[in-house]
C-alpha cells in the first residue's frame, strides 16, 4: 500500500495525506521516490533505504554503547540489537520504522556529544537545522530531541543552565517551528483520519492515572517491537528493571538520557497524540536494549561477591541471547518468506490464457504486482466479493447475485489469488470455490496461493 503511494505520487504530493490508509514522513518518501527513479520500480529499490538505515543503525548503536555501557555489557547489547526479530525485519520492509531507529540513534549521539557545551553561532544554527530536518524524516524524532535535551538542561549545573538556554534557544526554535509546520501541513490531517484513529484508539490509556495500561503496554513492548518470544519477554522485562537500578545508582545522568525518549513518548501517548504500541515505537528499542545489557553485565560482574547473582546473570544471558542468535544465523541460510505474492502473479502471467480473469482478495497487491510488474489491467480483474468470508457460511445466492453484477458468464476461467490467510481461513477456500466452479490448476507459495477455476 505504501509502495503504491511512492510510485504513483510526485514529490510535492507527499505533502498531502497518503492513500490506502498510510502515513509516513515526507522526507522518507522523497528518498524512496528518488531510489525508485534511480534504480527502477522493484523491491530492491524500495527496500534500499530501510536496509541502509539498518546498517547505519548498527554502527551508531555501537558508538552509543561505547558511551553508555561497561565493557562486559557492550557485546551483549550488540548481539541483541543485531539479532532480535523485529529490528532485523524492519530493515527489509518498505516502511519508515528502520529509519526511525537510525534517526533516533544519530540524534542521540549528536546531542550527547554537545552536552553542556556553549555553542558558537554557526554550530547552534547547524544543530537547529539538523533537528529541523530530522522531524521530516522521522515522526518520533521530536521525542528524542525534546527528551534528551530536557535531561541535559535538568542535569546541568544551575549556574550554567541559563547560559545553555540562551545559547541554544535559536536551535530549539528551529526544531519546534519545523515540527509545527509539518504538524499543521500534514500530521494533523493524518491524525484526523477516522480509520487510523479507530485502528490505534485502543492503544491509549483511559486516563492519566491508568497505571494498569502503562504496565501492560510496557510489558507488550518486550514482545513487539523488541522481539522476545514466549516467556523471554518477561525475562527481558526483569533484566531491564535490574539495568534501570544499576544505571540509577551508578550514573543517574546516563540513565535519564537513555530513558528520556521513552518518557517523552509516553507523555504524548497519555495526551492521546502518539500510540505506544508495536512498530510505531521501534525507535525506542536501542535504548531499552542498552539498559537490559547493563543489567545482565552487572549480574555477571558479581562472581567474586555474590555467586548467585552471577549465576542468575548467566541464565539471563543464555536465555535472552541464544534464541535470537540462532534464529538470525538460520536466516542467513533460510531467509524469511512472508507473502510471496509476486511469484503467484508471475505464475499466472506465464499460464494465463486470453480471456482469463483474476480475483485477488488484496486489491492493492493486484494493483502493485499485477499491474506494475506484469502488465495486467483493470479489465483483467474481478471485483472483490464481500461475502466470501462471511462467518455464517458461504452463500450460493449472494455469489449468484455478485456474478450477475460483475457480468461473469458461465465457463469463465478465473484465477483466485489469496494472501496471508490463517489456516482455518485457508481450509475454507477450496470447498467454497468447489461450489462455484471446477478446479483446473493450483499454485502455492509461502503466504500466498492461487486456484484456477472454471465457473459453473
Amino acid at each position: 500500500m505504501l509502495a503504491l503511494n511512492i510510485v504513483d505520487r510526485s514529490y510535492l504530493e507527499f505533502l498531502q495525506p497518503l492513500d490506502h490508509i498510510q502515513a509516513a514522513p515526507p522526507a522518507f518518501l522523497w528518498v524512496e521516490k528518488l531510489s525508485v527513479q534511480l534504480f527502477g520500480n522493484n523491491e530492491y529499490a524500495l527496500r534500499l533505504f530501510p536496509l541502509i538505515s539498518g546498517i547505519i543503525s548498527l554502527i551508531a548503536f555501537y558508538k552509543l554503547g561505547q558511551w553508555a555501557l561497561s565493557p562486559i555489557a557492550l557485546p551483549i547489547a550488540l548481539l541483541l540489537f543485531a539479532c532480535l526479530r523485529y529490528p532485523i525485519y524492519y530493515t527489509t520492509e518498505v516502511k519508515q520504522y528502520s529509519s526511525d531507529v537510525m534517526v533516533a540513534l544519530l540524534l542521540s549521539l549528536l546531542l550527547i556529544s554537545l552536552r553542556g557545551q556553549i555553542l558558537g553561532k554557526g554550530r547552534a544554527l547547524l544543530l537547529g537545522v539538523i533537528g529541523a530536518v530530522a522531524v521530516w524524516f522521522s515522526h518520533p524524532a521530536i521525542f528524542v530531541l525534546g527528551g534528551i535535551e530536557a535531561v541535559h538542561l535538568i542535569t546541568a549545573a544551575p549556574e550554567k543552565r541559563k547560559a545553555i538556554l540562551l545559547n541554544r534557544w535559536p536551535s530549539y526554535l528551529l526544531w519546534f517551528a519545523s515540527f509545527g509546520i509539518l504538524y499543521i501541513l500534514l500530521t494533523s490531517k493524518v491524525a484526523a483520519n477516522q480509520v487510523l484513529r479507530q485502528q490505534w484508539g485502543k492503544e491509549y490509556p483511559g486516563s492519566v492515572f491508568d497505571i494498569v495500561w502503562l504496565l501492560d503496554s510496557f510489558g507488550r513492548f518486550f514482545y513487539r517491537p523488541m522481539g522476545f518470544r514466549q516467556i523471554n519477554d518477561g525475562i527481558a522485562y526483569f533484566a531491564f528493571v535490574i539495568g534501570c537500578i544499576v544505571f540509577y545508582k551508578t550514573n543517574k545522568a546516563k540513565f535519564l538520557i537513555l530513558i528520556s525518549p521513552t518518557a517523552a513518548t509516553l507523555v504524548a501517548t497519555y495526551l492521546h497524540k502518539y500510540p505506544f504500541r508495536g512498530r510505531l515505537i521501534l525507535f525506542l528499542t536501542p535504548f531499552v536494549i542498552l539498559i537490559i545489557a547493563e543489567g545482565i553485565a552487572w549480574l555477571l560482574s558479581q562472581w567474586h561477591r555474590k555467586k548467585v547473582f552471577a549465576i542468575l546473570g548467566i541464565v539471563l544471558a543464555v536465555t535472552l541471547l541464544l534464541p535470537p542468535t540462532m534464529r538470525a544465523a538460520d536466516l542467513i541460510v533460510n531467509p524469511e518468506r512472508k507473502e510471496e505474492t509476486r511469484s503467484v502473479f508471475e505464475y499466472i502471467k506465464s499460464h494465463k490464457k486470453p480471456g482469463d480473469l483474476i480475483y485477488s482478495d488484496r486489491l492493492n497487491q493486484f494493483n502493485y504486482y499485477g499491474k506494475m510488474y506484469f502488465g495486467f489491467s483493470d479489465a483483467d480483474a474481478v471485483p472483490t466479493f464481500q461475502d466470501f468470508w462471511n462467518p455464517l457460511g458461504f452463500s450460493q445466492q449472494s455469489w449468484e447475485d455478485f456474478k450477475r453484477k460483475a457480468n461473469l458468464p458461465s465457463q469463465q476461467r478465473v484465477w483466485f489469488v489469496f494472501t496471508a490467510l490463517i489456516p482455518p481461513e485457508e481450509a475454507q477456500v477450496k470447498p467454497r470455490l468447489d461450489q462455484i466452479g471446477q478446479e483446473l490448476e493450483y499454485f502455492k507459495q509461502p503466504g500466498s496461493f492461487t486456484y484456477l477455476y472454471e465457473l459453473k
